[in-house]
């Protein structure tokens, strides 16, 4: 349970920066004032979808240890970068591959202990 508790905390904070990049996105070459900004719903997303990772991170951190859990958000680093490879089109190198494999590596590392 712990460990589909720190997958759904990973979405929840993924989907709240993706909500945050479209938002901003959104507000790009259009003048508009903070009260046009509040009104995106793009905002509101993320800002409830990374107050609920928030919740059920604290939940995760009743379960395991912040040693173990903590780490294992690096996989919001991989799943941003997938999104950012393939749903923004961004230009991933080599090197950034690597350190996707290296987090992977080192997450299934420490999910043996939890």
């Amino acid at each position: 349970m712990s460990l589909i508790l720190l997958l759904v905390a990973c979405l929840l904070t993924c989907l709240g920066q993706i909500a945050q990049k479209y938002a901003v996105e959104s507000w790009r070459g259009q003048p508009s004032s903070w009260a046009q900004k509040l009104r995106s719903p793009w905002l509101w997303l993320a800002l409830v979808s990374l107050g609920l990772g928030l919740l059920v991170w604290l939940l995760v951190l009743q379960r395991l240890e912040v040693g173990i859990a903590y780490p294992m958000l690096s996989l919001n680093f991989v799943l941003i970068t997938l999104v950012a490879r393939f749903l923004f089109h961004e230009t991933i190198d080599r090197r950034h591959w690597l350190g996707v494999v290296l987090v992977i590596g080192g997450v299934a590392l420490l999910g043996q202990h939890a």
